[in-house]
């Protein structure tokens, strides 16, 4: 499939992911569009925003959706809009329902009965597989989500394979694992890290945090992730994917590695809250892309420690 003179829209672009598959898709010659709240930051497109269309539209207007698909006429939509900070959907679980699966639903059946012959691929999360009993984690891993958000995203992911067998859409989920950029907001751990490890080494602040060290993620780059939506509405036939780098990494790991890269020992600036610390899980929650690398020819590229030094140079520069 060229990518020539196609035309991809794209819900929650103006965030991480959706800016760096809009940049991706931009040099490979598609007509973006982009559906953006009126409220929505758009420095993260700063780059591209003269070569891209916007659409104001809500999680929670249906109509919205509706008159953005036909603006585009899109070959492809790649639903990323929705909440991503996952503690807070107990605060509101009612609303992470409405705002993750019902918004989904209304996204999913406009494309059907207006959009029929595109292409979509939604965004799971690998908190569908909750606490997981065996690691890593696969298409078929049994899906028990343990928070609000991960319940959400199960019902979209259900009603994407749904509607893929019963009305023949061209629909895929990415099982998205960890991953990570410059652009990643502060509250997630990664960038509370590097933003102190880049703090610290500029005399700005003295000491570091956390709450547990040994906790594992899967952490990947969200342009190799990003890169891997694209193969996957390339594909002829639509399925699931995990994408993963496939390797666990600690939080310590990760302080660590971001610490490393400004020369300073952790071990000095550290401290450890024990109000912070989370229940430990029963197995690490890490990825196997094995189906992502041979249907695909997926795989990520820029490692865990060039990823965690590019942030902290990012973090040094906003703070320099």
């Amino acid at each position: 499939m060229t990518s020539a003179g196609r035309r991809a829209l794209i819900t929650g672009i103006s965030g991480q992911d959706g800016s760096y598959l809009a940049e991706q898709l931009v040099e490979a010659g598609y007509a973006v569009h982009g559906i953006v709240r009126p409220t929505s930051s758009l420095a993260n497109l700063a780059g591209i925003r003269d070569r891209i269309t916007l659409h104001e539209g809500e999680f929670r207007d249906p109509a919205s959706f509706r008159r953005a698909l036909e603006r585009s006429a899109p070959d492809e939509v790649y639903h990323l809009a929705a909440p991503t900070f996952v503690p807070d959907s107990w605060l509101d679980p009612a609303g992470t329902l409405e705002a993750i699966a019902v918004a989904s639903a209304d996204l999913l059946t406009a494309v059907r009965e207006d959009s029929p012959g595109a292409r979509v691929v939604v965004a799971s999360s690998r908190e569908i597989f909750g606490n997981p009993r065996s690691t890593p984690q696969d298409e078929s891993t049994p899906c028990e989500p343990s928070s609000p958000y991960g319940v959400a995203k199960l019902a979209v992911h259900q009603l994407v394979g749904l509607l893929r067998d019963r009305h023949e859409m061209h629909a895929s989920s990415a099982i998205l694992f960890n991953h990570e950029s410059v652009r990643r907001p502060a509250q997630f751990v990664t960038r509370k890290v590097t933003r102190a490890a880049a703090a610290i080494s500029l005399g700005l602040e003295d000491e570091l945090v956390l709450g547990d060290l040994d906790a594992v993620r899967d952490w990947s780059a969200a342009i190799d992730v990003m890169a891997g939506l694209r193969l996957i509405a390339g594909r002829d036939e639509p399925g699931d994917f995990v994408l993963a780098s496939g390797v666990g990494h600690s939080v310590g790991d990760l302080v660590r590695a971001a610490f490393a890269y400004v020369d300073l020992d952790p071990a000095v600036h550290l401290r450890l809250d024990d109000a912070l610390r989370r229940a430990p899980e029963p197995v690490d929650p890490v990825g196997d892309p094995t189906r992502a690398r041979e249907l695909l020819g997926w795989r990520a590229v820029i490692s865990f420690e060039q990823l965690i030094g590019e942030m902290v140079r990012a973090d040094l520069d906003l703070l320099a």
